[in-house]
């Protein structure tokens, strides 16, 4: 029997989640979470084998959680559910600790295979990312958005798909004020001009479609 643990900061995602769970043989969801601190407190208190993992959370997320998971609990695998079908976030969430990637638009049958296949040791990546991850390398050195941290790229994508300062302070729950200083630091660090200059750059990178 496979132990989840979903995290999801949507209460309506985590419950279609368990209803595809469980119609799956062999799987038992033992916790959910919406929040870095939920998801420390389930892992204290409950037995898993692995936790589906948002990346947009508030708090303690991304690859900041999947590193706490993988060093705190490494014998959990960690397998992210997410929105983002970017390779740059991917490949971070995998350097981190994460055994598998997928995309929030995966046909629940994918989600499935995902999971045992990850539960069981291997990893999985989602099919639409491969390509990326593995012909958009660049073995002369990073890429600039590379330097950004955690949250200074979620905020970064967010703007660069159209959301405005308080779409993207209500999504991540954060002040409008932090996410004015988020972009404040990223467009200095990417040496941006103008919001133009940031929704070009991510267009070029293949970080959203242009």
């Amino acid at each position: 029997m496979t132990r989840l643990i979903i995290v999801d900061d949507h209460a309506i995602v985590r419950h279609g989640l368990k209803q595809i769970l469980a119609l799956a043989p062999g799987m038992q969801v033992v916790g959910e979470a919406s929040t870095g601190l939920e998801v420390q407190d389930a892992l204290a208190r409950t037995a898993c084998d692995l936790v589906l993992l948002d990346m947009n959370m508030p708090g303690l997320a991304g690859v900041d959680l999947i590193k706490w998971i993988h060093d705190a609990y490494p014998c959990v695998s960690i397998l992210v559910l997410s929105m983002h079908a970017e390779g740059q976030i991917a490949s971070r969430a995998l350097k981190a600790g994460a055994r598998g990637y997928l995309t929030k638009d995966s046909e629940p049958e994918i989600l499935i295979e995902a999971i045992r296949k990850v539960a069981h040791g291997g990893r999985f990546i989602d099919s639409v990312l491969v390509e990326t991850l593995v012909f958009d390398h660049d073995p002369s050195g990073s890429a600039p958005h590379e330097a950004l941290s955690e949250r200074e790229l979620q905020v970064f994508l967010l703007f660069a798909s159209g959301k405005t300062v308080s779409e993207i302070a209500n999504e991540l729950y954060l002040s409008i004020k932090t996410v004015s200083t988020h972009k404040f630091r990223l467009m200095r660090k990417l040496n941006f001009q103008t919001s133009t200059d940031l929704v070009r750059y991510a267009i070029r990178h293949r970080l959203i479609d242009g």
